[in-house]
């Protein structure tokens, strides 16, 4: 890297089905800056829009997933000025471009996932970590309020009494504990995290699309203000019957066959 050139970029690369994004900021332990979070929030509709991109796996270079972001350009990440007066949170802009996906995202930490790193993991469908990975949610260290888009995320998937003790004490906590507490889908060995990881991205590239896209959008309607939910699932219910993949699937149960599922996204 050119003294010239920012700090940080994001990698991305397409295999059997496969996009792999890569986080990588060495230099700050592959902190979010200001420009990785922009370039995320333009790759994930170019991935979305991608046919051959089936799944997406989001990972950070090294032995680190994402330290969060820079503490010495927080600001320029968080609280950027516009010309409106208005203030830009580009983490949270990069955590619902990720959200946003109907594709299935999976974020593959392996290593320390902190702060806002662990925001952006967990804009994804779930998380597998190593066992060596250990997470951190800091904000009452730095004297700061992370951003309301994690913060929800954070309460929904742990409730408010293990938010609060994880934002109020800033303790750092392993793979296993965020497992326990429901931060984490998965937890693999260390010395198997690779080859596990690329069976799991290979799994999903195999199984039904129209289940796996569908299914998504209605887990995450759900919830107390999702009124449009009801109409949603007679919808999501007429198109299985209209869908390829119930016949493709229930013909190789029965057949002991592996199916070829057939349905794409429009």
């Amino acid at each position: 890297m050119r003294k010239s050139d920012p700090p940080g970029r994001i990698n991305v690369s397409v295999s059997g089905g496969v996009a792999t994004v890569e986080i990588e900021n060495p230099a700050q332990r592959n902190a979010m800056t200001q420009g990785m979070c922009l370039q995320i929030q333009e790759l994930m509709p170019q991935l979305a829009a991608d046919p051959d991109v089936i799944v997406v796996a989001l990972r950070g270079a090294g032995d680190t997933f994402c330290a969060g972001a820079p503490i010495n350009d927080l600001a320029s990440v968080l609280l950027d000025p516009q010309p409106d007066g208005t203030l830009l949170d580009h983490l949270s802009a990069a955590d619902a471009a990720i959200a946003a996906i109907a594709k299935p995202t999976v974020a593959l930490v392996d290593g320390a996932c902190m702060g806002g790193g662990w925001q952006i993991a967990s804009a994804c469908d779930f998380i597998v970590a190593s066992e060596r990975s250990v997470f951190a949610i800091t904000p009452a260290k730095i004297g700061v309020i992370y951003p309301r888009l994690g913060i929800e995320r954070l309460l929904r998937q742990v409730g408010p009494a293990t938010a609060k003790y994880i934002l109020f004490t800033g303790q750092k906590f392993s793979a296993a504990r965020a497992r326990e507490i429901g931060l984490v889908a998965d937890v693999v060995p260390d010395e198997e995290f690779e080859e596990r990881s690329t069976l799991l991205l290979t799994s999903l590239t195999k199984r039904s699309r129209f289940t796996i896209h569908t299914l998504k959008h209605l887990v995450d309607q759900t919830g107390p203000n999702a009124p449009e939910l009801d109409r949603d699932w007679k919808i999501a219910w007429t198109a299985m019957t209209a869908s390829p993949d119930w016949e493709i699937g229930v013909s190789a149960f029965l057949n002991h066959a592996k199916p070829r599922f057939a349905w794409t996204p429009d």
